[in-house]
């Protein structure tokens, strides 16, 4: 790793280290979002403010924008996306599926991603146009490739749901129409962590409506480098509204059994 890649590794193994040394053994939370049940923590907060701190100290021009924190202008043509806990509420709980995730624009552009899935020593970072890898201390690092060949019928697919209860009734009756047509469905609580589950071929495809760019940027890379399609309904690209991952093939044939059920919609 080198350059933007290395340094976006180094900050985010800091905040993992930093949120394991300090999560309490119940966190609380201190605000919410979307609904009661959209929570943020202090420590949310805290390796936020963390991972700015690094970024301004190493480069002090950039541009940042972070999930808490909003965006913070800059001088130059670099910004970075920063989700400072994706799968807070898996944090909350102590479950495993938590992550920093931290991607580098350049020009509009994510050229860097890394995913650090902190409970399970596991940092996934990819470079635009190098390709996608699993590290983990002591052991040599791991070249992804997510699974092909797959069809929709055998695919074991990973999807996440809102927390307003209008839109998980939606969620709800789209799951519904996909579960008979695929071998099984995964619901992990992040996905960031997600994505990195469909680059390394844990999972074969991944859909979700409601995630944010933050949510998306660097895992989105990650599973792009490792040969995976991701993008939105008819040809958009990734959004708020649908993202979908997987291998070319089965991207298509997740896409049609999605695209006649409206999926965007949350009433």
């Amino acid at each position: 790793m080198t350059g933007f890649l290395d340094l976006a590794a180094g900050i985010a193994r800091e905040a993992g280290e930093m949120l394991l040394a300090k999560r309490p053994a119940r966190p609380e939370a201190v605000s919410t979002k979307s609904s009661a049940t959209d929570v943020v923590t202090a420590l949310d907060r805290a390796s936020e403010d963390l991972i700015r701190a690094r970024i301004r100290a190493a480069r002090p021009g950039d541009a940042v924008l972070g999930e808490e924190g909003g965006e913070s202008a800059g001088e130059g043509r670099v910004r970075w996306v920063v989700d400072p806990i994706d799968g807070t509420v898996n944090f909350m709980y102590g479950l495993p599926d938590w992550c920093v995730s931290i991607a580098v624009e350049v020009d509009g552009e994510i050229v860097a991603g890394v995913v650090n899935v902190v409970p399970r020593g596991e940092l996934y970072a990819a470079e635009k146009g190098g390709g996608a890898e699993l590290l983990r201390e002591g052991l040599p690092a791991e070249r992804l490739r997510c699974n092909t060949g797959v069809p929709l019928s055998r695919a074991l697919i990973a999807t996440g749901f809102g927390y307003r209860p209008e839109r998980r009734a939606v969620q709800a009756e789209v799951l519904a129409h996909v579960l008979p047509r695929v071998r099984d469905i995964r619901r992990g609580g992040s996905c960031a962590a997600d994505l990195c589950a469909v680059a390394s071929g844990r999972v074969d495809g991944y859909y979700e409506r409601g995630p944010e760019y933050w949510d998306y940027a660097a895992g989105g890379l990650i599973a792009a480098e490792a040969g995976a399609r991701i993008g939105g309904l008819d040809g958009r690209p990734c959004n708020p509204g649908l993202t979908l991952c997987a291998a070319p093939g089965l991207f298509e044939e997740l896409h049609d059994l999605l695209a006649p059920l409206d999926p965007e919609r949350d009433t």
